[in-house]
């Protein structure tokens, strides 16, 4: 092995199993290398009886082949919830080894996902890792269908002993020729992968992996996008820089869409403004402000879904900040701050509900679509406690802004494979909320 895939870290995520097998050590005795060339001879291939690693008739077993589809399938739900994985192209009959970029822990998700279950994909992984007890065996095979590959001498010999097989009973073997997790482009490509398909007459399928170092950047978070999987014509006899420039092709070729809205609003999500915009929008919501911050949420949340959560739980504590001093601004006082859309059969439904109830009168507020505001005057109004009705705003209003900012999250997850008609869900979602208000207001006139 050589000094830059020798040099690789040990611990790994589970992403990441599949390991880059290149040739032996420099130092590998000639005796090995010998012995290599020995079993090539004795390897089957169409060249010579039509039934070896080259034959297009030949497919994994059924076993093999709905195990594979039970693994895509996971992925691709797994995937989904983060953005999703659209695929172009696709594999050859027959084995083949599948060689990629490879810049995130997310890469084999992205394969195993996105390659069919006839190929019954199988991948190689670092047996001094992967392979060290049971528990870490179960789930490398289980989830990425690896076999064990030495990392420090042999690795070239275990992965002809482990591949050959396989290639021959028609499996598609992943490969990442870098070694490594790079910057997003392909790095250097190691020969291993390339000389392994030649000795047994397989093509090789490059592989172009789009997203996945965004999706799931190296040392970063997970920042839910989708990713494409360009699979590339299948090269016969092709060298290591070869096959690295079909794939560094396969990446320049896509052209990722977008709207430059969502781009803007969600380098705001992101940042501090974004939280001061919901916090502002929640507090001011609880006094006088009509919009509900539920609306500020869903336009951040699905242009940014990595920033959901922190907006939310912004949004919810300011939300029930901004009730409390409410409360304490219109309690003993004459005060009364402009609330637009809001109507006097909402104020006399409130207030007989606190006469009733008292604080826990606002747990009728999510589900009665009278606004927080008017709750809030109200209370104050009435002489609720500051720290009850804080209480119960938390329960109740809190509760729901969570819920809901939660929900928005995972679809911003979801749709952001059509992020580019995000102006168009922004019209979508005014309607919607237009509709909605008018028919609370007509409800409450």
């Amino acid at each position: 092995m050589n000094k830059d895939t020798a040099a690789r870290p040990s611990a790994e995520n589970a992403w990441d199993a599949p390991l880059d097998v290149t040739e032996d050590r420099v130092g590998q005795k000639t005796s090995d290398i010998r012995s290599c060339d020995d079993r090539r001879t004795r390897l089957p291939t169409s060249r010579t009886d039509g039934q070896g690693a080259g034959d297009t008739r030949i497919r994994p077993g059924l076993p093999s082949i709905l195990r594979a589809g039970l693994r895509r399938w996971f992925w691709r739900i797994f995937l989904f919830f983060t953005g999703g994985v659209t695929v172009e192209g696709k594999l050859p009959k027959g084995g083949c080894v599948v060689v990629a970029n490879h810049s995130s822990h997310a890469d084999t998700a992205a394969l195993l996902s996105a390659l069919d279950a006839r190929h019954a994909p199988r991948v190689a992984a670092a047996s001094d890792y992967w392979f060290k007890n049971w528990p870490r065996r179960v789930l490398c095979s289980v989830l990425t269908a690896a076999f064990p590959v030495r990392r420090h001498g042999g690795g070239y010999t275990d992965l002809r002993t482990g591949a050959g097989p396989m290639l021959r009973a028609g499996h598609a073997v992943v490969l990442f020729p870098e070694g490594t997790r790079g910057g997003g482009r392909a790095g250097v490509f190691h020969r291993g992968p390339f000389k392994l398909a030649d000795s047994l007459d397989v093509p090789v399928v490059p592989v172009a992996l789009c997203g996945a170092s965004e999706l799931l950047p190296k040392g970063g978070k997970l920042n839910p996008r989708p990713i494409r999987v360009r699979i590339g014509a299948p090269m016969r006899g092709a060298s290591a820089d070869q096959a690295r420039a079909e794939v560094l092709a396969l990446i320049d070729a896509y052209q990722e869409r977008d709207s430059r809205l969502r781009r803007r609003i969600a380098r705001i999500a992101v940042g501090r403004w974004g939280l001061a915009l919901a916090a502002a929008w929640s507090f001011a919501e609880a006094l006088s402000w009509p919009l509900l911050p539920e609306l500020a949420l869903a336009v951040l949340c699905v242009a940014a879904p990595r920033a959901g959560l922190r907006l939310t739980v912004s949004a919810a504590l300011a939300s029930v900040v901004g009730g409390a001093v409410g409360l304490a601004l219109y309690a003993g006082t004459s005060v009364q701050l402009p609330q637009p859309l809001t109507t006097d059969r909402m104020h006399t439904a409130v207030q007989h509900e606190l006469r009733a109830e008292g604080a826990r009168a606002v747990r009728h507020q999510p589900a009665s679509g009278i606004p927080y505001k008017v709750y809030t005057s109200e209370a104050g109004h009435a002489g609720i406690p500051v720290g009850d009705w804080a209480l119960q705003s938390a329960v109740a209003r809190g509760q729901r802004i969570v819920m809901l900012g939660l929900v928005l999250t995972l679809i911003g997850s979801v749709v952001q494979r059509w992020r580019r008609f995000y102006p168009h869900c922004l019209v979508l979602l005014a309607v919607a909320f237009t509709a909605l208000f008018a028919w609370v207001i007509s409800m409450w006139s």
